[in-house]
Parts: structure tokens; C-alpha cells; sequence
């Protein structure tokens, strides 16, 4: 496990969501897992799972108590990232402000990367 505070970042309210998530499955050692992986209708797509089980290479950022959890391979895509959470009328869900992404879908779970 790695700590790498400025590789990616996590929002505050993304911090409480994690934290109300981690409550409501009574995970207490969970962490938000944040993967990327081909697909998606522009190339890679975002995945997020709740993960109580580390890999020795994996990256750990904390905040606020709550930890998110990327592997290597994905950070490669996600470096200078935000992870945040959105609330809105049309519903609530993760999202992250990529600064490599070159495109995106409409929904945001998907993104592409000039080559």
C-alpha cells in the first residue's frame, strides 16, 4: 500500500458520502476503490466499489477518516484528479474531474485520452 496524497484527491463531500456508505453496509474497515477499465462509450470508464481488502501496489488516499483506494494501472489515467459526489434533483452519484480525459459521455462514467 502506497500513500499518495497529491496523485488524486477526494472532495470533502465525496469524504461524507463515503463515510454514510461505509455506515449504512456496516463496513467499518471499507474504502471507496476507484478503477478504470476499456469500455465505455468513449474508450475507458469509471468504476467505484466499496473495498475492504487491499493489494500490496495499491494507492491509499485519506481524508477526513475515509479512505479511497486506485491501483496502479488506473492511476495512470487519474493522476490530478478529483473524485467528488454530486447531488442534484436527477439523482446523486460519484463523479470525477479528470484533467486527462480529452472526451466524455453525456453521463460522465465514461472518458477518452489522446494518445
Amino acid at each position: 500500500m502506497t500513500e499518495a496524497p497529491t496523485a488524486i484527491r477526494l472532495s470533502e463531500r465525496a469524504a461524507r458520502r463515503i463515510a454514510h456508505l461505509i455506515e449504512q453496509e456496516g463496513t467499518p474497515g471499507a474504502r471507496l476503490r476507484v478503477a478504470v477499465s476499456g469500455g465505455g462509450c468513449s474508450g475507458f470508464q469509471y468504476g467505484f466499489s466499496l473495498d475492504d481488502a487491499l493489494q500490496d501496489d495499491d494507492i491509499v488516499v485519506e481524508r477526513n477518516g475515509v479512505g479511497l483506494v486506485v491501483d496502479p494501472m488506473s492511476l495512470m489515467y487519474l493522476t490530478g484528479s478529483e473524485v467528488d459526489f454530486i447531488e442534484e434533483i436527477a439523482g446523486s452519484y460519484f463523479t470525477i474531474n479528470n484533467p486527462n480525459a480529452t472526451s466524455s459521455c453525456g453521463c460522465g462514467a465514461s472518458f477518452g485520452i489522446a494518445i
